[in-house]
């Protein structure tokens, strides 16, 4: 039977890093714009968190049993959980389920609003497991999935939709296009022989690469554009300066001659720079807002 341990492996848990970040800090945004009872934020706060964790845990389970048999197929992911015979697809998918329904469940508790689109952002999350069968555009299906989480933070405070937290969202779905395009950029070879649907497997590795570079240019300039809706003072400098830094290096450090840093360039950087970003401007936020 599949330990706790193996089910947070198989979603890469370590990997909510990425979109809880800019979560946050449309959460702290929310805050610090809306009349909101700051009584309530704690218990929101919970809540959207746990909604990022249950929706994440679908969308990733989701994926591991939809590609269960490509993965299978492929050295570089044999190892992955249930083709390895660590969990098995009958237990992923009730792990799916199960999340699923919390998700649902939780997201009923906050508004009416997020109660409504809850089913809407489980179906986003989880068509992105398909995409890689018909389309190249998959990295942005990818960005979008995780793109969700900063307007329903927004959304779970404010109870209404707004301009700043869909800059926020269009950061992260070209940010994490951007990168999930370097990624992919290991398996071009076996998606080409295998018939699925990628940058890299269409392309070439500098044609890619600069694809992604192009995405996550959009993702700076997002960026500087959701920062003009906070206050002007160093924290913000310090982290817009930062984040743009990170991404700029990851594309120092992966280059078509050199893609030996991917694994470096994809998670180390990546996770470093959501987080950096997230305390400077949830700080700029906090002190000066």
């Amino acid at each position: 039977m599949a330990s706790l341990t193996d089910y947070l492996r198989l979603v890469k848990f370590s990997h909510t890093i990425f979109a809880m970040p800019f979560a946050l800090m449309s959460f702290v945004y929310a805050w610090k714009t809306c009349d909101v009872s700051a009584l309530s934020l704690p218990l929101l706060l919970l809540q959207v968190v746990g909604c990022m964790v249950f929706a994440r845990n679908v969308a990733m389970g989701f994926n591991r049993w939809a590609d269960r048999r490509i993965d299978a197929q492929n050295p570089r992911t044999a190892s992955r959980e249930i083709p390895a015979g660590v969990v098995s697809p009958r237990a992923a998918l009730w792990f799916v389920a199960v999340n699923a329904l919390c998700f649902v469940v939780l997201a009923s508790t906050i508004n009416n609003l997020t109660a409504a689109l809850s089913p809407v952002a489980l179906a986003v999350v989880m068509f992105y497991s398909y995409c890689k069968r018909f389309t190249s555009l998959a990295h942005l299906v990818l960005g979008l999935s995780l793109g969700i989480a900063p307007v329903g933070a927004y959304l779970s405070v404010a109870g209404e939709f707004a301009a700043a937290p869909c800059i926020l969202s269009l950061l992260v779905m070209t940010w994490c296009g951007g990168f999930d395009i370097i990624y992919a950029l290991q398996d071009a070879e076996f998606d080409r022989s295998h018939s699925l649907h990628s940058i890299p497997s269409r392309f070439s590795v500098r044609t890619s690469l600069v694809i992604s570079a192009g995405l996550h240019a959009v993702s700076v300039a997002a960026l500087i554009w959701f920062a003009s809706y906070l206050p002007q003072h160093w924290p913000l400098y310090v982290g817009c300066g930062l984040f743009s830094s990170i991404v700029v290096l990851e594309h120092v450090l992966v280059t078509p001659s050199r893609q030996c840093n991917i694994g470096i360039a994809f998670g180390t950087l990546n996770g470093l720079a959501s987080t950096v970003l997230a305390i400077c401007l949830i700080a700029d936020m906090a002190i000066f807002g």
